[in-house]
């Protein structure tokens, strides 16, 4: 199934739409976590719906299931990181500002580079590692950590599991990056997306079943938090299932770094609907991170 690539103009105004809906995705994931709505009841919805549109466009794409018995465990290992990462993004968006998280796990391109360096990929250029620092210099505006150290703002425990949900979230994505790239390579998109999405949904569904996360599986106490929760699911699977359907025709090497606008989408988001406003040395730092990324995962065309 060829198909000419968008005209570029077209290609990114897709992308810059899918990193709308996904930050938009975890706008509504908060609100529908304020609203009582169990993290693993918000997972399990996701990843079912999404499942479910992957499904059929495997079956109308015809796409063979019949894999290797090797990698039937990576692909087990890539659902799991990605269940993992799922529960550590939420964690971090119910406990800090929805900008703040999503600029803490776009850190994951730097984790992957190290990560694919200490494997034995590749050492980074001297251009990359000036990127990284760049965009740790960033963060560290973004967390505001200096006003935080010297005591001039206040460090509470959410805070701090916020952060720190939000660095493994990025640490586990950048894992599950290595294990596509270098292990799962082979298989076609819709298909790896769609049996990772299914490891997601069984695991969800198990540790709710278990009570692993106590209020997990909580529904929503009001109204908004069902609306909240109908627009993460909607958001995020079509965002998800459109993304895989027009992979092909987006030059996404060239047109990748568009996504990176996800977090300033959940700046302006969590600005207009949640109030959740940061400081102006935090959107400085904001937008050095930003910038970093997409000059780091940029690859000119050929």
């Amino acid at each position: 199934m060829s198909a000419a690539p968008f005209p570029r103009h077209i290609a990114v105004l897709i992308l810059a739409t899918l990193a709308c809906s996904f930050a938009g995705g975890h706008i509504a994931a908060r609100i529908a976590f304020d609203h009582d709505t169990g993290l693993l009841l918000a997972m399990l919805c996701r990843s079912g719906v999404t499942m479910l549109a992957l499904i059929a466009l495997v079956l109308w794409r015809s796409e063979s299931l019949r894999l290797k018995p090797q990698t039937w465990g990576w692909q087990l290992l890539l659902g799991l990181l990605i269940a993992v990462q799922s529960f550590c993004i939420y964690s971090a968006v119910a406990r800090i500002p929805v900008a703040l998280a999503l600029l803490v796990v776009n850190l994951a391109p730097i984790l992957l580079a190290l990560l694919t360096w200490a494997l034995g990929g590749p050492r980074p250029t001297a251009r990359a590692a000036l990127l990284m620092g760049l965009i740790l210099f960033g963060l560290v505006l973004v967390l505001d950590l200096p006003a935080r150290l010297s005591g001039e703002t206040q460090i509470d425990a959410s805070w701090i599991e916020g952060v720190l949900f939000g660095l493994t979230a990025a640490a586990v994505f950048a894992c599950a990056l290595w294990v596509t790239e270098h292990r799962l390579s082979a298989m076609p998109g819709t298909v790896r997306s769609m049996l990772t999405m299914l490891v997601v949904f069984v695991a969800s569904a198990l540790a709710g079943a278990g009570g692993l996360l106590p209020g997990g599986m909580g529904l929503p106490s009001a109204g908004v938090g069902w609306v909240a929760l109908a627009c993460l699911v909607l958001l995020y699977g079509t965002a998800f299932s459109t993304l895989f359907i027009f992979v092909t025709r987006l030059n996404i090497a060239r047109n990748a770094p568009v996504m990176n606008m996800e977090p300033v989408a959940g700046l302006l988001f969590g600005w207009l609907i949640l109030d959740q406003l940061l400081g102006g040395m935090q959107i400085i730092g904001g937008l050095i991170v930003v910038s970093g990324i997409v000059l780091l995962t940029y690859r000119r065309p050929a």
